[in-house]
């Protein structure tokens, strides 16, 4: 027998286990700047599983440590989860996590505690069949992902200095290796009227109508944008449009919209706030704001730890070892060819890799198609897959 097929039996004999502690994780509601409990539950569970060092940052980040070796790899999952929405559309209450037909159900449990719960298990793995003697391996549960990706890691390398070698993000995959995703931006862009007494619009110069046409050119510039072989294309969005007036019988003074950015291999924050200030000039109002807007909501700690809302792309590339050898991982330890793909959202690794370019890749239970959506789940065989795949890994690395 194998490492390997001692891996993967290990793992599907835990596999209760860990489905178990993603109960417990999804049972308790963590939006972000609100995970203080589930952090706790997860340094109860490191404590339970002899984790070598487990400390909580001024952040509020959970940071384990797995062996004492001079090289360094991390694996990361944030903790926290979105809303639930509209919890009529949700079959039972979100957070009355259970086991229904082979999955896990429940917020957060694809989105991403159960590639968190993967992750703490394939420590245990580790240990208990000795797979480590080179690394430090370090396991995150980071905060404050879903308001601000990758806030977490600007916090752990700035401030904490922890700089691996590696890092893996955990998010769904449907347990395809991931080796990179476009970033992102947050873009407001207002415009000024004129008002008057909406009985005499004409006296007036509506900021409203002045957005529309507006509004019109970034819908044709999402067409015009970059496309890129691997990731796709970056696309550009209107969320949210906004105005102000003296009141609801007056000409508006004032509007706004937020664009969702999404930017792909090649596009830069300077070149993505350029097209935008083109296409308000090409509705006729050059003089139009365009912003990129800043993050600074407290973490449960009470910190602030401000950042913009930049979030660069990356990619891993495609001949890099670090990916040869999870490929090789993954094929000894689930006994498939991997399929090599790419993130549709955002992670964590937009701070990791996008700004300070340590590599990264991913692989995680779950599918990317769950997060954000009702009745969310995630199936209860990926839990074990994940959790010998992150073993399997960190064995490779070892040299196995």
């Amino acid at each position: 027998m194998t490492i390997y097929d001692q891996i993967r039996n290990r793992a599907s004999e835990l596999e209760p286990d860990i489905a178990n502690f993603l109960i417990e994780l999804v049972k308790l509601p963590s939006f972000s700047g609100k995970e203080k409990d589930v952090i706790n539950v997860i340094r109860n569970k490191m404590l339970e599983l002899k984790f070598d060092d487990i400390r909580i940052d001024g952040m509020g980040n959970i940071i384990g440590r797995i062996g004492n070796g001079p090289r360094v790899v991390a694996f990361d999952a944030h903790v926290d989860v979105v809303y639930p929405g509209d919890e009529t559309q949700w079959q039972r209450d979100p957070f009355d996590a259970r086991i229904i037909d082979g999955y896990v159900f429940g917020r957060g449990t694809s989105d991403q505690k159960g590639g968190l719960a993967s992750m703490i298990y394939a420590a245990k793995i580790i240990n208990e069949l000795a797979l480590n003697h080179d690394f430090s391996v370090y396991f995150t549960g980071t905060v404050q992902e879903e308001d601000c990706d990758g806030l977490c890691w600007q916090y752990l390398i700035n401030e904490e200095k922890l700089v691996p070698e590696l890092v893996v993000i955990t998010e769904p995959t449907s347990l395809k290796i991931h080796r990179g995703q476009r970033g992102r931006m947050e873009i407001n862009v207002s415009v000024k009227g004129v008002s008057c007494h909406g009985s005499a619009p004409e006296r007036g110069d509506n900021a409203i109508y002045k957005m529309a046409r507006i509004a019109l050119e970034i819908e044709q510039l999402n067409e015009r944008l970059h496309h890129d072989p691997f990731l796709g294309k970056g696309t550009v969005t209107i969320s949210q449009i906004r105005s102000g007036s003296p009141s609801l019988c007056a000409v508006a003074d004032q509007a706004d919209i937020h664009l969702d950015r999404r930017l792909t291999y090649g596009e830069t924050k300077d070149s993505a706030v350029a097209e935008v200030k083109d296409a308000a000039a090409r509705a006729g109002y050059p003089d139009a704001e365009v912003t990129v807007l800043n993050y600074d909501e407290p973490a449960y700690t009470g910190l602030v730890y401000p950042t913009e809302k930049y979030y660069p792309t990356w990619v891993l590339d495609e001949k890099s070892s670090y990916l040869n050898q999870a490929a090789d991982a993954y094929r000894s330890v689930l006994g498939e060819q991997p399929v090599i793909d790419k993130w549709t959202f955002s992670t964590n690794a937009v701070a990791i890799a996008g700004m300070h370019n340590i590599p990264c890749l991913g692989l995680g239970p779950g599918h990317e198609r769950s997060a954000h959506a009702v009745n969310e789940t995630v199936p209860v065989d990926h839990l074990s897959k994940a959790a010998a795949f992150y073993a399997a890994f960190v064995a490779r690395l070892n040299g196995a």
